[in-house]
């Protein structure tokens, strides 16, 4: 299959990326010239189109009219953790505008667009949210996300969450927590996470592309539900990481998604978390950040 991954030096966007390109006809969209990611070894010749601006549509076009892709995959958003995510104009831009101008493009090429959304269209009041649920985010990226979930027929936009390593930015969880070895952090008994490993997640993506062809509008994909503490503890002990971790329940946010329905529409069983958090530091540790 011909995929097109806009985002590609992103959390998933590489991930995507380093499980596709050995059994599919892959191109990445990067931000920066190709001297930015030389040391990373990870996009060889003619698979990336670099210095690519989502925010400026024709050079995106061009891109997706030159390659002719089957599918496009989104993996572009401006994150919490980043300080653009408090602007309005960027935001909304690319959290927003970007997922819809890309529903045009694609149905002009006949290319079937992967969105990635996710649970902070929620307020975390309530927990196990379903589809119908209504978006209570009081935040702009919760609120600019919502507005750019897609559900044309051409469509599929996945609710959900992640962790997992990544190329340069490192404002994740996972990166945040490998950076205080030595120290004592905090973990949230009552911070509740339905997402997945970025490893786990990609071969989610690729199981909609290529075995569910035609499912589409807005599923939540989630694992089963795991508190902070239990889940930096799982990490911590199976990357032997020197960190103690002190149970703490002063912080409440319950953004769990039920993924009921998307369970039954692709036959698809999440693994436990000890499996996915072994498969995520099996990675890690032969190199594949």
């Amino acid at each position: 299959m011909r995929i097109l991954i806009l985002g590609g030096d992103g959390m998933l966007g590489h991930q995507l990326f380093r499980r596709f390109k050995a059994r599919h006809d892959v191109r990445v969209t990067l931000r920066l010239g190709r001297d930015a990611y030389e040391a990373y070894r990870l996009f060889e010749p003619g698979t990336a189109f670099y210095g690519i601006d989502a925010r400026q549509m024709d050079a995106l076009m061009q891109v997706i009219e030159d390659f002719r892709p089957e599918a496009v995959v989104n993996a572009i958003g401006i994150v919490k953790q980043r300080s653009e995510a408090k602007e309005v104009i960027p935001s909304l831009e690319i959290n927003s505008l970007l997922p819809h101008r890309l529903v045009l493009v694609c149905r002009m090429v006949g290319a079937r667009l992967v969105h990635l959304s996710t649970d902070c269209v929620f307020s975390g009041r309530k927990g196990n949210y379903c589809e119908s649920d209504f978006s209570d985010a009081d935040d702009l990226y919760g609120r600019t996300k919502f507005l750019g979930e897609v559900s044309e027929s051409h469509c599929l936009t996945l609710r959900t969450s992640m962790i997992g390593p990544e190329l340069s930015r490192k404002t994740g969880l996972l990166e945040w927590f490998l950076s205080q070895r030595g120290q004592t952090v905090k973990g949230f008994t009552k911070a509740i996470f339905s997402g997945y490993p970025t490893s786990e997640l990609a071969g989610i993506v690729e199981r909609v592309l290529v075995d569910v062809p035609t499912i589409h509008g807005v599923y939540h994909v989630a694992a089963r539900p795991i508190n902070k503490y239990d889940l930096l503890t799982l990490i911590r002990d199976r990357l032997h990481l020197p960190i103690m971790i002190e149970r703490d329940s002063s912080f409440e946010c319950d953004r769990s998604l039920d993924a009921t329905r998307f369970c039954r529409d692709t036959d698809y069983l999440p693994p436990t978390w000890e499996m996915m958090i072994d498969d995520m530091a099996a990675h890690m540790e032969e190199g594949c950040t």
